[in-house]
């Protein structure tokens, strides 16, 4: 049988990059994407594991590049599809009315509205047990919102909405998908003083993505496993 194989959208660094080198190390076959032609740590990756790291070029915000890899994938079998893809807000500590339309767009559309484009252009190339995880945060929690970062808050909060209705469409009701949060990591987005490094989280998030395999659903889930409040 051939190898599985798990496309990762957002793998050229970071988080994205350390779950696509786990999972080059447990046999799959990766597909991750990267924005614009320069090379990348996902290169670097590549060319330590021939034939296993397949790269492709993605802008999620560019329905052109997304349509062009949906024809460029036309015919291949995803096991897992995770959307990785996301980025954080210039002003981490400016309440709501303190930040600018264009910035509000600029996050709501990379981390609520390209995403789900994303899913609904991939989604058939997974079999019937395969899985549709999309990265989320405990900041998207509402019930646990303790303040500050308002608008990447919001945007997760969005995208948890949004996955939540594509999870109730009827022709969905078999899927398996996962909202994960994975806590508090060091990278360029979680900063330096998160508690968890990448590569003790990398094996973690890989288990939980294996493990949500033809369960049914839409799952919350943090690193532990546990559901996070919505």
């Amino acid at each position: 049988m051939a190898d599985p194989t798990i496309l990762i959208v957002g793998a050229s660094r970071g988080l994205g990059l350390a779950i696509a080198t786990e999972f080059a190390h447990r046999g799959w076959h990766v597909i991750g994407t990267v924005r614009g032609d320069a090379r990348t740590e996902l290169h670097a990756l590549a060319d330590t594991h021939p034939g296993r790291i397949e790269i492709e070029r993605l802008d999620i915000n560019a329905p052109d590049q997304l349509a062009a890899l949906r024809e460029r994938l036309h015919g291949r079998a995803i096991d897992i599809l995770f959307v990785n893809a996301g980025i954080a807000t210039r002003a981490p500590f400016a309440a709501i009315e303190a930040v600018d339309a264009d910035e509000f767009a600029r996050v709501m559309l990379t981390n609520a509205y390209s995403p789900m484009r994303v899913v609904a252009a991939l989604s058939d190339l997974l079999p019937g047990d395969g899985l549709i995880g999309v990265m989320s945060s405990g900041q998207g929690s509402i019930a646990d919102n303790k303040g500050g970062n308002d608008v990447y808050r919001a945007s997760k909060a969005a995208l948890n909405m949004l996955m939540q209705s594509y999870a109730v469409r009827p022709e969905q009701s078999a899927r398996a998908l996962l909202l994960l949060a994975p806590g508090w990591i060091r990278t360029d987005l979680g900063g330096d003083k998160a508690p968890y490094t990448v590569e003790d989280s990398a094996p973690i998030l890989a288990d939980l993505l294996v493990g949500q395999r033809g369960k049914p659903g839409l799952a919350y889930l943090d690193r532990f496993g546990k559901t996070v409040p919505w």
